[in-house]
């Protein structure tokens, strides 16, 4: 299945180079609404909230009214994602938080990965509102707007948060937005780790490489090649 993106920042749809260099920015809202409005999901992330440079929330609201939406950036505690969830999205991404050192009050359970946090989200938002991004550079998990890296393999994280989510959502930061195609052996081995829902992204190019994903059983994520007409949408 072939899930289309939305990036905002700064008001606008836009597209980057391995999530740094601005490439393709648009405007017409209507336009692209209307071109994803036949998908049983479209994937909306705020990349100013994940960068902590602000928000595109009223235009979020706008979208989740329009379009069936799986809702990410920033997304910090469980009332975070409530918000998101209470005006219209149908299930809400968490990422760099699920990773790092404990906080104040939590067990050292586990150095990297925050499970404390995921099991709270889990019972607080439920399971099925829950995606988890694990996003990767060189290898390891990406954090802070992939600004940042923990000492942790994709394998591992979706290992260890496997009860807690119905879906997970990996991008290889490496190829993304670069039309570079997506490497599938890597999806071949990250759904041999879970039973979930499994979506990817980074670098998709064209159908074919969706048709080969969802003969594996992975749906995927496409952003450049949609916007810049290189796949139909």
């Amino acid at each position: 299945m072939l899930i289309p993106s939305i990036d905002l920042m700064g008001g606008r749809i836009v597209q980057l180079v391995q999530g740094e260099k601005l490439k393709l920015a648009f405007d017409d809202f209507e336009y692209w609404i209307e071109r994803f409005s036949k998908y049983p999901v479209v994937q909306l992330i705020d990349l100013d909230a994940a960068m902590r440079q602000g928000d595109n929330r009223s235009l979020i609201e706008m979208i989740c009214k329009r379009l069936p939406c799986q809702v990410g950036g920033g997304l910090r505690t469980a009332e975070d994602g409530q918000a998101l969830l209470d005006v219209g999205a149908k299930r809400v991404i968490y990422g760099s938080r699920l990773f790092g050192a404990p906080e104040e009050g939590e067990t050292r359970r586990h150095k990297v990965i925050r499970l404390e946090f995921a099991e709270s989200l889990k019972k607080e938002l439920g399971e099925e509102a829950l995606v988890f991004s694990v996003d990767t550079k060189e290898g390891r998990v990406a954090v802070k707007g992939w600004k940042d890296s923990v000492d942790l393999t994709p394998e591992e994280a979706v290992t260890w948060l496997e009860d807690s989510c119905s879906a997970f959502l990996y991008t290889h930061v490496d190829t993304e937005g670069t039309m570079q195609g997506f490497r599938m052996d890597v999806a071949a081995v990250l759904r041999a780790c879970t039973a979930k829902q499994l979506i990817v992204a980074g670098g998709i190019k064209e159908q074919a490489e969706v048709d080969a994903l969802d003969a594996m059983g992975v749906d995927a994520v496409a952003g450049m090649a949609v916007y810049s007409g290189a796949m139909e949408a």
